[in-house]
């Protein structure tokens, strides 16, 4: 019942049309978002079943990123079938043993329907085409076009298309509340949230060497607890004078080095500010480690831990670095662009508040990931339920040639995968049953896997036409998900709570 009603919370929120969810945090925060992990993650399920099911929406957005919602409503509908043959006096692990029959027709199946999709750095319009199906049920619907070039542009940037892999630590999406979604722009480069650390430093560069150092501006501290006796006001002097001649040091050797322009992962002094300063050597406080490793790999510079081993050749290079700032506010960012070994991109959203800001970046997560897992496999199947009405027919074709009582458990699993094109008919605003029923009939007769549900109300079910789009891997991961959860689920006969035996 638990895991029933986790799914039937879901329900809405699958498909183009699907609702959002408002979710209310203990401590008042408000997320708005329809992104089927984000909202278990943060619905604090009590019930232990139900924690099966945030588990499952988590691990398909850690392996895919995409499909979290549909993963769930397929779980609760195969429990929701299973209760009616517990009712007949099947027992669970027969159940589950068709369950598991089912599911390998219905992956062998998505094998068989599948088409693959040919891309390459020039040619982009597939992998676009199928970050617009994912992005059709967010909040950048509207513009999911442009949306969906950004993404892909982000991960052709960083992919390794011989290796067949994506490093997603070098997409980077950053976001400021404020001006509209149009906004959003990909940074060929690195922005950081950062301005440079004295007022009057130039606040554009061009063409500038890079030093990056992890060492802070400041003279060095004994490892020991230390205590300084001063007496008389030589000494006062004396020690002042072996601090600034440190701090003189210090920016002397990044000047020597040839360096135009210093990015410190500590502060520093407001002596060393100034030094810094009347040296014409602009400089970048405070930048968090995981900017600095992405800076160091855009730039080529070498991250220095000491002043003794700054030289020429760890330097980096930048094409341009420029502070940003944004309408009336006093923030400002840096951003870093034209680097020599880009490998590293930023998405820059912008958006009207903080909620959907949070949204997009969930959003453009979930189609960097789809993006990514098309450069894995670029093997596709179509969307709108057509996958899953395909999956059902094989399943029902298949479980007529099974004796035994997993023939019953087979057919449910066939009418469990249902649910997914019901529930989209039935958010779309459409008669659910009857546009799956004329949906189911058109495939049985014209042996196509490419009708779906007509969400958009566009006139046509065929999927081909509508560009809607999943990848094969996810879609295989959501019924493997599913079925391994419902499998277990079944198996479980007791809770046993610390309470009940006190």
């Amino acid at each position: 019942m638990a895991a029933k009603s986790v799914a039937r919370t879901l329900r809405s929120s699958l498909g183009p049309k699907g609702m959002d969810k408002m979710l209310q945090s203990p401590d008042g925060d408000v997320t708005i978002t329809n992104d089927g992990a984000t909202i278990l993650e943060m619905m604090e399920v009590e019930n232990q079943i139900g924690k099966l099911m945030v588990e499952l929406s988590k691990s398909q957005d850690h392996e895919i990123g995409d499909g979290t919602t549909g993963v769930v409503v397929l779980a609760g509908a195969l429990l929701e079938h299973a209760e009616a043959l517990l009712d007949m006096g099947m027992h669970p692990l027969r159940i589950a043993e068709g369950y598991e029959m089912a599911c390998k027709v219905a992956t062998d199946n998505l094998d068989a329907i599948k088409t693959r999709f040919d891309f390459s750095k020039d040619d982009m319009e597939p992998l676009v085409k199928t970050c617009m199906t994912t992005l059709s049920s967010k909040v950048v619907g509207r513009l999911k076009r442009p949306m969906a070039e950004i993404c892909v542009k982000a991960v052709l940037a960083v992919a390794d298309l011989e290796r067949r892999d994506v490093n997603l630590d070098l997409i980077k999406v950053e976001g400021k509340v404020g001006g509209k979604m149009e906004d959003t722009r990909l940074v060929e480069g690195i922005v950081i949230d950062k301005e440079f650390s004295h007022p009057q430093m130039p606040k554009e560069l061009k063409d500038v060497k890079v030093a990056i150092l992890t060492c802070p501006f400041e003279p060095p501290k004994p490892k020991t607890k230390h205590k300084v006796d001063i007496d008389t006001v030589e000494k006062f002097e004396a020690l002042r004078d072996a601090e600034k001649a440190y701090f003189t040091d210090m920016v002397q050797r990044c000047k020597d080095s040839g360096a135009e322009l210093v990015i410190c992962q500590w502060g520093f002094d407001d002596e060393a500010n100034h030094l810094l300063m009347h040296k014409n050597l602009p400089a970048v406080r405070w930048v968090g480690g995981v900017e600095i490793e992405l800076l160091a790999m855009a730039t080529g510079a070498r991250i220095v831990p000491r002043f003794q081993d700054l030289s020429p050749d760890k330097l980096g290079f930048a094409g341009s670095v420029k502070e940003v700032g944004f309408g009336t506010t006093k923030d400002k960012m840096m951003v870093i662009e034209g680097c020599p070994h880009l490998k590293a991109v930023t998405i820059f959203v912008r958006g009207g508040n903080r909620m959907v800001l949070d949204e997009i970046k969930r959003s453009l997560h979930d189609a960097i990931c789809v993006a990514r897992n098309l450069v894995r496999d670029n093997a596709i199947v179509y969307g709108g339920g057509a996958a899953e009405i395909s999956c059902a027919l094989a399943v029902e074709e298949a479980a007529d040639k099974v004796t035994g009582v997993e023939h019953y458990a087979m057919r449910t699993f066939a009418d469990a995968l249902q649910a997914v094109p019901l529930a989209l008919a039935e958010n779309s605003g459409l008669p659910p049953i009857e546009s799956l029923t004329a949906v189911k009939k058109r495939q049985l007769e014209e042996k196509n896997p490419y009708l779906g549900i007509d969400c958009n109300d566009t006139g046509t079910n065929d999927m081909r036409e509508q560009n809607v789009f999943e990848t094969v891997m996810g879609k295989k991961q959501q019924l493997f998900l599913a079925t391994q959860v419902c499998k277990m689920i079944l198996k479980i006969d007791d809770v046993i709570k610390p309470s009940d035996y006190a």
